[in-house]
């Protein structure tokens, strides 16, 4: 039995997306056949959105387990689905974007996307195989050019909605100022370790909806961690519950408005991980959590200091 789950609206085009959706990144990368049936899995599981990007090299075999759910009537209809991809860094140039969204489609053998965000607040000079990348190689985004070709997208039909992922305060400041329409979406890293109160608020201040990557943290990544899940404060508040440290943390996240990209290919966990809807924290939980010491996990923390240095340049 599928597990439903709720939706938030985004944007101010009457639009609605699931408060939970499965990550596609894996490090190292799965292969196209694990990504499809585990796509499937989370489909029968109740999952109905799907992060996605051109850099994680799942957007084939995402598109493929959505050809066969139609096929053998897991779903009736794509349009029972959310679909979210990003542009890469090494096409955030204005002339670029429509092919890239255009590329993307393709991959996903799909007419539109649901959502379709800026990966980075950054610009590669050319194509970047592996990281570190070379610093030299790494500019700041042509915010003004680049949103407007996003804004492009959304008018001629290729996404439903734009948005943006891993930006700063600052840096949405900056395309606030220019944007005919204004980003719908922010996802960034939020966890209780990492907990992004201030950029939370200014988001909800602005109507930007804040959707959380790496919400257990950043584990299986090549730098990441399993901090979140060997937590003893989040531990002990999951044994208090009969609940898993994991579903702690989801659930934390939904507690603060925001929705969740959760990634886990394992059938068990998929469908633990959705099952967060039908109880809340406490407020001796929500004061344990509020005190935990942050600090920041993501695997990519050379990327995410070279845009703070540019970013200071705004």
């Amino acid at each position: 039995m599928e597990n439903k789950v709720p939706e938030v609206s985004v944007g101010s085009c009457g639009l609605t997306m699931p408060v939970i959706g499965m990550g596609t990144a894996s490090y190292p990368p799965a292969d196209a056949e694990t990504i499809k049936s585990a796509i499937l899995e989370a489909i029968k599981a109740g999952y109905r959105h799907f992060d996605t990007a051109f850099v994680y090299g799942s957007e084939q075999p995402l598109g493929e387990a959505i050809a066969e759910a139609l096929n053998i009537g897991l779903i009736k209809s794509r349009d029972e689905l959310f679909i979210t991809s990003k542009l890469w860094c090494t096409f955030a140039e204005q002339d670029l974007v429509i092919p890239a969204v255009k590329m993307s489609l393709k991959n996903l053998q799909l007419e539109y996307l649901d959502l379709y965000l800026i990966h980075w607040p950054l610009k590669f000079s050319k194509e970047v195989s592996r990281l570190p990348v070379p610093k030299e190689e790494v500019f700041l985004l042509d915010f003004k050019s680049v949103w407007s070709a996003m804004e492009e997208c959304q008018f001629l039909g290729l996404t439903k909605a734009i948005g943006v992922s891993n930006f700063s305060s600052k840096s949405l400041k900056e395309i606030l100022s220019f944007a005919k329409i204004p980003p719908a979406v922010n996802q960034v890293e939020m966890n209780p370790l990492w907990q992004q109160k201030e950029l939370n608020e200014f988001c909800k201040a602005k109507g930007i909806h804040v959707s959380a990557h790496s919400p257990l943290g950043s584990i299986g990544a090549k730098l990441g961690d399993n901090r979140i899940l060997q937590c003893d404060a989040l531990k002990e508040i999951a044994e208090a519950r009969g609940k898993t440290t994991a579903q702690i943390s989801l659930r934390w996240v939904y507690e603060q408005g925001a929705s969740v990209i959760t990634k886990s290919f394992n059938k068990d966990r998929m469908k633990s991980n959705i099952e967060i809807f039908e109880w809340s924290l406490s407020m001796e939980d929500l004061e344990k959590i509020s005190c935990l010491p942050q600090l920041k996990a993501s695997s990519l923390s050379l990327i995410i200091e070279l845009s703070k240095e540019l970013e200071a340049e705004l």
